[in-house]
């Protein structure tokens, strides 16, 4: 007669600190403490633009890996004029440095289904801390006059974005949107990139990006006292849409949870942008691409400004899986809604409104 012997797998013990996000994710840390790391990689995208689809597969292979592993990684030679930059950095401060009762003729709450406007220093306190999240901000959507792609009187885009605008700055809007353009360019070309890193044909996801969400916002983070224990800049979050741009000024502040519990520091590299995997992405791939979870400390000595793009798709169309991530023995995790059913349950829950995207389980 032989023995059979059974090997119990132990699983390693999850961090000691937990929170649980608004999406219902619940997150474990070690401490609130982040710590310095080389896990968020550096990738050279020069390639995206050169006519050899041999280079563009080795870009996208680079970002397929990052883009599973840990869903964060700094671009280089992206093709981004940096007096975009310059000027939208410079609009911003001319924005935050305007009085409170100026700002709040744009507030949020004028489109309480929306997620755009001003949101003013301490609106939120994402994760339960002591004191709130120590940040203002003033977002801005997708507006067909903006882009090329379009004829200027097509009359997709959502009407705040196109109205809920300071009146005397002049040059504000403009500026923003110039820089916005840009950034709608580079992410059309992303979808490219990114659908080559899923095994796909270059084309699959056109028809997602024809009408896309594209919202993009500036915003101010003070010189932050209390410890990240007692209060963040912005909470702990995933991004909504399907993947974002962060341009960061010279002052480091994000931090990124890695898969082992830590926080690590996404310190501002210059003349890159920072690209992480947003959850309708992380939804349609289901999972390969991962949505990871973010935050904003400065506990530096001087304010902080950074200027996040969030592009998704159309809201009108369904997420469908991308045929890659799903079959037989690995099926679908989640229903499938469309990006603007997505997006409207989850602005409900952070502006603690009642809407309800006609559908449950998203």
């Amino acid at each position: 007669m032989t023995a059979t012997t059974t090997q119990t797998v132990l699983e390693a013990p999850k961090p000691p600190l937990k929170l649980t996000l608004g999406n219902g994710q619940e997150i474990h840390f070690h401490s609130d403490t982040s710590i310095e790391a080389d896990e968020i990689p550096i990738i050279d995208i020069s390639g995206i633009y050169s006519d050899d689809i041999v280079d563009r597969r080795a870009v996208a292979e680079k970002i397929r890996e990052a883009a599973h592993r840990i869903g964060f990684f700094y671009i280089v030679n992206h093709g981004i004029d940096q007096k975009h930059v310059e000027n939208t950095f410079r609009q911003a401060r001319r924005f935050f440095a305007l009085p409170e009762e100026e700002k709040m003729r744009v507030s949020t709450d004028l489109v309480p289904e929306e997620f755009f406007g001003y949101f003013p220093m301490s609106t939120y306190n994402r994760n339960g801390k002591k004191k709130k999240d120590l940040m203002e901000a003033f977002n801005w959507g997708y507006n067909p006059k903006y882009d090329s792609q379009v004829d200027d009187d097509d009359e997709f885009g959502t009407p705040a974005a196109r109205l809920l605008w300071p009146k005397d700055l002049p040059g504000f809007k403009e500026t923003l949107y110039q820089h916005h353009s840009a950034l709608l360019a580079l992410a059309r070309k992303m979808t490219k990139v990114f659908a080559l890193a899923l095994h796909l044909d270059e084309d699959y996801f056109d028809r997602y990006t024809a009408h896309p969400s594209a919202a993009m916002r500036i915003t101010h983070y003070p010189q932050q006292d209390a410890s990240p224990a007692d209060q963040l800049g912005i909470g702990a979050h995933t991004d909504f849409d399907s993947f974002t741009f962060v341009t960061q000024d010279e002052t480091a502040g994000l931090e990124v949870l890695s898969k082992s519990g830590y926080w690590v520091k996404a310190t501002p590299i210059p003349d890159s942008m920072v690209v992480n995997i947003a959850d309708c992405f992380m939804r349609q791939t289901n999972d390969f691409f991962v949505s990871t979870v973010h935050r904003v400390v400065n506990k530096t000595a001087t304010e902080r400004y950074s200027c996040p793009f969030f592009f998704g798709f159309d809201n009108s169309l369904p997420l469908e899986p991308v045929p890659t991530c799903v079959g037989e023995s690995n099926p679908m995790k989640y229903p499938v809604v469309s990006s603007g059913e997505y997006m409207k349950w989850r602005a409900a829950q952070s502006k603690a409104t009642s809407a309800s995207v006609g559908k449950t389980g998203v």
